[in-house]
């Protein structure tokens, strides 16, 4: 399973953060840095109107969503580089994760931030800088190795050339080819970022008072862990009240979803239908193996109907009758909402 990790300086919110993600609480929450040391992993259901629909239409009882993993990482501060405040020992459980969410904080009451004074602006440079001064120590150390292929030292070059213009390794734009010949130095700045505005509640829905990435969501993680503690109906009345038609988690969840690049095909059982994610482009014989590794090694062909051809007919049968499935091989890309049924020995 994909994982995404939750990071920012202490203090920033991401153990609420991560709690109201669960439904649950297993991250402890506290105003003193460095609460969580070990990281909290919890897993997330990908808010899905398709699989609700399909289930409907087929008159399924049971609906098993995809899902994507968040860990809970504890805050960094300035020198995490060089092991301070643990540094060393939360950079590795980054680099364990496919993804970054990087929780900046807006919100300036009730907690101490880590430097004092609420910055959202250096807070965000010091975790980018702290991500960078990490992979220049990599890099370095990798360019030190007596016998580095030529392709690899050009690779190593172009990205460290990139890091020291002060940015972000991700911003090398390597190819494929490029990216196999680092792939075992596991990057931190080569991993995709999601960053998030943490606002308090009286700050949500106005313009916030710093310059951020493009794409940043806002969202107040207080807010959103009390949404938590209501009732559908409640929640989505209150929503309504604040003018959005989904909560924030739906939105990170989604994001996270695309910042992964992930897809969602879907399987059909008597009682059951199952979403699952898969990266866009996985050809049918390996999205096999998410069911189960038989349908792998024994795969002959998979039938295919998209969801928006299935939900016009009562069932899947019918689906075949009116000639809206069809049969494809082994290298068929799996498309978004495809409905499949994976033919084997």
């Amino acid at each position: 399973m994909l994982s995404i990790g939750i990071v920012g300086l202490p203090n920033a919110g991401k153990s609420t953060l991560f709690n109201a993600l669960v439904k649950g609480y297993q991250a402890k929450v506290a105003i003193h840095p460095f609460t969580t040391i070990k990281p909290n992993v919890g897993v997330v259901e990908v808010p899905d109107g398709r699989l609700n629909l399909i289930a409907e239409r087929l008159n399924l009882p049971k609906q098993i969503p995809a899902t994507i993993e968040f860990v809970d990482i504890a805050g960094l501060v300035k020198g995490a580089h060089k092991g301070e405040g643990l540094g060393n020992q939360f950079l590795a459980h980054i680099r364990e994760c496919d993804a970054i969410l990087h929780l900046v904080r807006f919100f300036d009451e009730g907690v101490p931030s880590a430097g004092g004074v609420v910055d959202p602006e250096s807070d965000l440079e010091v975790v980018n800088t702290e991500l960078c001064l990490k992979d220049l120590e990599t890099i370095k150390k990798a360019l030190d190795e007596k016998k580095i292929d030529a392709k690899r030292k050009e690779v190593l070059t172009k990205v460290l050339d990139t890091i020291n213009q002060d940015k972000p390794a991700r911003e090398a734009k390597l190819t494929e080819e490029e990216l196999a010949q680092i792939a075992d130095l596991n990057l931190l700045t080569l991993k995709p970022v999601l960053y998030v505005a943490n606002v308090s509640e009286e700050q949500f829905g106005k313009t916030l008072p710093a310059r951020l990435p493009q794409g940043t969501l806002t969202i107040s993680a207080k807010l959103e862990s009390d949404l938590m503690s209501l009732p559908k109906k409640e929640q989505k009345e209150y929503l309504k009240s604040l003018g959005e038609s989904e909560s924030g988690l739906d939105k990170i969840i989604k994001a996270a979803y695309k910042l992964l690049n992930l897809i969602t095909f879907y399987t059909l059982l008597p009682n059951q239908v199952q979403a699952w994610s898969i990266q866009k482009g996985t050809k049918a014989k390996e999205a096999a193996s998410k069911i189960h590794t038989d349908f792998e090694k024994k795969f002959i062909a998979v039938e295919i109907c998209p969801f928006s051809e299935l939900i016009k007919f009562k069932g899947w049968q019918e689906a075949q009758q009116k000639g809206k499935v069809r049969t494809e091989g082994r290298n068929y890309a799996i498309q978004d909402g495809d409905v499949v049924l994976f033919r084997h020995s």
